[in-house]
């Protein structure tokens, strides 16, 4: 996220311009980045203090010509004020019809605090108590939207909050309606497993089981989860070149973490023609990452790493994805996924292909 877009959403966050998504969406941004949360709170301070100084700037205008009304009705004795005092009022009871200097702002301000006490000592106060009354407001409002998000919260998440969830993975969407594929070992002997991501946080199960491919596919079941229109990715069927570029996204913690490499081998460990190998940054929590390459395809699954070689990895390619798939068309009731072949990002960069991919990775975790 380029800082302007990170700048705005921060100013429209502090001034509850957000409406109650988006907000949830922010707090849990706030949450999980340190550095999004030191910036809303410097940003706060710095909108507060610009107000403080727009508000006494347009005090001391309005005081200044206060009191050159006055002056030029009789109203008050401007001979009292000698020296520097004197010529500024001259100068500025005749500005209309002379050129004067622009030196005429920095005399002023030498004056100013003076005429603030001798006009109208209790108005500096009756601004702050307004400027009070407004920052109560803003509070106010503040703490309605907060109770608006622990509601909206509540309502998008039916997983306990009491499950500890002690291990888990990374899964990708495979069907718009909310099918996910991550590895087996991922969720084996699982009791409960959740997903969550910037989307939401949903309740899963698990609808097939290919232990020999190291494959699982889940179901979202969860009434406040809302279905996908379309994904942004596409499943080839075609065996990858070597050194082909490729990416992925994952779960090593908790937040979505991007890797880069290239295809090394097109067999896995010892020759393994259902995998394929890697050379890319692979870490606990990647296990169930989607491998995609340039044109925004998904080539694989990432399913492990090898010990003893550093930055190699092992991926099971998708066409047994596919398969899998398949199989369980035949072997259950589940007959209508829609699993696309094109991808929808082909030609964007890098930097546009993670974006729209991101929103379909999830954290699985297990119990």
């Amino acid at each position: 996220m380029d800082e302007l877009r990170l700048l705005d959403l921060v100013e429209r966050y502090i001034r509850g311009e957000m409406n109650p998504d988006e907000r949830v969406h922010f707090e849990q941004l706030r949450k999980n980045n340190a550095e999004v949360d030191q910036l809303v709170v410097e940003h706060t301070f710095f909108l507060q203090q610009m107000n403080r100084l727009g508000e006494r700037k347009r005090f001391r205008t309005l005081l200044n010509d206060i009191h050159l009304h006055l002056a030029e009705e009789g109203q008050i004795n401007s001979a009292r004020l000698q020296g520097k005092a004197r010529v500024v009022y001259l100068w500025n009871r005749y500005k209309r019809v002379s050129a004067i200097a622009a030196s005429i702002a920095v005399i002023t301000s030498l004056i100013l605090t003076s005429l603030v006490w001798i006009i109208s000592p209790n108005s500096p106060h009756t601004k702050f108590e307004e400027l009070n009354k407004k920052f109560s407001l803003l509070e106010d409002k503040t703490r309605k939207q907060a109770s608006e998000i622990d509601r909206i919260k509540k309502k998008t998440s039916s997983v306990p909050q009491n499950i500890p969830f002690t291990t888990g993975g990374t899964g990708f969407m495979i069907d718009p309606k909310g099918y996910l594929v991550t590895n087996a070992h991922v969720i084996e002997d699982a009791k409960q497993i959740a997903i969550q991501n910037n989307r939401g946080e949903y309740l899963v199960k698990v609808v097939y089981l290919d232990a020999e491919r190291d494959l699982a596919i889940l179901k979202v079941d969860d009434e406040n989860f809302k279905p996908y229109s379309n994904l942004p990715y596409g499943f080839s069927k075609q065996a990858s070149k070597l050194a082909e570029p490729i990416f992925t996204l994952g779960y090593p913690r908790n937040e979505v973490v991007y890797s880069q490499g290239y295809l090394s081998a097109r067999t896995g460990y010892n020759g393994d023609t259902l995998s394929c190998q890697i050379e890319i940054a692979a870490n606990r929590g990647n296990s169930g990452s989607p491998i995609l390459n340039k044109k925004g395809e998904v080539i694989g699954i990432l399913n492990g790493r090898q010990s003893d070689a550093q930055g190699f990895a092992f991926a099971v390619q998708s066409k047994y994805i596919l398969d899998v798939i398949e199989t369980m068309k035949k072997e259950t009731e589940i007959t209508s996924l829609r699993i696309p072949t094109r991808s929808l990002i082909n030609g964007l960069d890098r930097t546009e292909q993670v974006k729209k991919v991101q929103d379909y990775i999830y954290m699985v975790k297990v119990n």
